[in-house]
């Protein structure tokens, strides 16, 4: 179940370092075979891996371990994972978990072991609401981003009624609660919506119900697989060719070349990052590919940015030791290829601006993985739940 591979190097703070068994380890629980293995799994492990080696491999003259498992989408498994990583197997802090259930089993442990635990894979807003933590950070995105970024924009283009479906799980609730929120602030109406398990690969019903409700949108929020099946469902139902808009909420660059821009195009999408939005990135993002055949969406990258950070945390703090690199982590500006002048707010959420994405037309697109055109650059205090509104326990009221 766990795959490790260690980086070694030397440093002259190695006396100093107050580490317990002279490695920082630090680990991760994907989905390595489900619905979301192709946007979190080995591509999140292998952005995790580049990250240490571009840091050098070691950290206060320390080797940094990574240690990785399949939670196969079960909470109770990925509970499992963290509590014998942090009670046996000496894990300093965990750098992502896949999918918001599993994430919220994880945060609950490591809360209780005073533990760090970033998250860059799952969106769910209670992360830093009220599971929130003094240890843990929210990195790439969540669900409020994702609803203030694309509802937003469709409902200012006139598009105000609107039916979900829904992945039933505490990401896909999450997801539909905010959009839903937004879209009636704005004067729109939700007109219904439809909550399907994980893995479901029939949609028919559940499109068809949408399709009859008459809404102008239909919303899915969900993702992985599922997103890619019932775009391509709807697609078989003629949704698009009846005059009905179809948004994925939570869409990433792996969706849409699944897809093919054919049945991707017009989408519009949010994410944190782009592979190919300036030099940097794409030098970055053509290492990856070279590794994974694919390149990056913003979970993976999310997921090398906290990991590049938390090492630098370490270094500055003279130490693997919680509260020390914590106090850093929250003190450092977030800076890497990705994510720039990225702070750690006092919930838990990093604050760094999100991009509103449209997906190209065939004619459009100069080769394999040019799909997106920039349609907006929404600044972090836009994107995020502002902390005035947070239930987080930490915020001071």
């Amino acid at each position: 179940m766990i795959a490790a591979a260690a980086f070694a190097g030397t440093s002259a703070f190695a006396q100093d370092a107050q580490i317990s068994d002279g490695v920082v380890r630090v680990g991760f629980i994907e989905d390595m075979s489900g619905v979301y293995a192709d946007i979190t799994g080995m591509g999140a492990v292998t952005a995790a891996q580049m990250a240490v080696e571009e840091f050098g491999g070691s950290v206060l003259g320390m080797p940094v371990e990574i240690v990785s498992a399949d939670h196969q989408n079960k909470p109770d498994i990925a509970g499992a994972i963290a509590r014998k990583w942090f009670d046996e197997d000496k894990v300093d802090a965990i750098l992502d978990v896949a999918s918001s259930s599993p994430a919220l089993s994880v945060l609950a442990i490591a809360r209780e072991k005073e533990k760090i635990l970033t998250l860059s894979s799952p969106g769910s807003l209670r992360i830093t609401n009220e599971d929130c933590g003094p240890y843990v950070v929210h990195w790439a995105y969540d669900t409020h981003a994702i609803a203030h970024s694309t509802s937003k924009a469709l409902v200012e283009q006139g598009f105000d009624s609107w039916y979900f479906v829904v992945a039933d799980y505490a990401f896909g609730h999450s997801l539909e609660k905010d959009t839903s929120e937004v879209v009636k602030a704005a004067g729109g109406e939700v007109l219904g919506s439809t909550r399907l398990p994980v893995g479901t690969t029939d949609f028919a019903s559940a499109l068809l119900t949408a399709q009859s409700s008459g809404a102008e949108v239909v919303a899915l929020a969900n993702a992985g697989s599922d997103a890619i099946n019932s775009i391509k469902q709807a697609a078989q139902f003629g949704l698009t060719q009846a005059g009905q808009k179809l948004a994925t909420l939570a869409g990433f660059i792996n969706d849409v070349h699944g897809l093919g821009l054919e049945q991707a195009q017009g989408l519009t999408v949010t994410e944190a990052s782009y592979w190919d939005l300036n030099d940097e990135t794409r030098a970055w993002s053509q290492r990856f590919f070279e590794e994974m055949n694919a390149m990056p969406n913003m979970l993976q990258t999310g997921t090398y940015s906290s990991v590049l950070h938390y090492l630098r945390a370490v270094e500055a703090a003279g130490t693997d030791e919680t509260e020390a690199v914590m106090s850093k982590m929250r003190e450092m500006a977030v800076n890497d290829v990705f994510y720039k002048n990225g702070t750690i707010r006092e919930d838990g959420r990093m604050m760094h601006d999100m991009y509103l994405f449209e997906v190209k037309k065939p004619e459009e697109s100069k080769g394999q993985w040019d799909y997106y055109k920039l349609l907006a650059t929404v600044p972090a205090e836009e994107a995020f739940q502002p902390l005035d509104k947070s239930a987080c326990s930490l915020v001071s009221n």
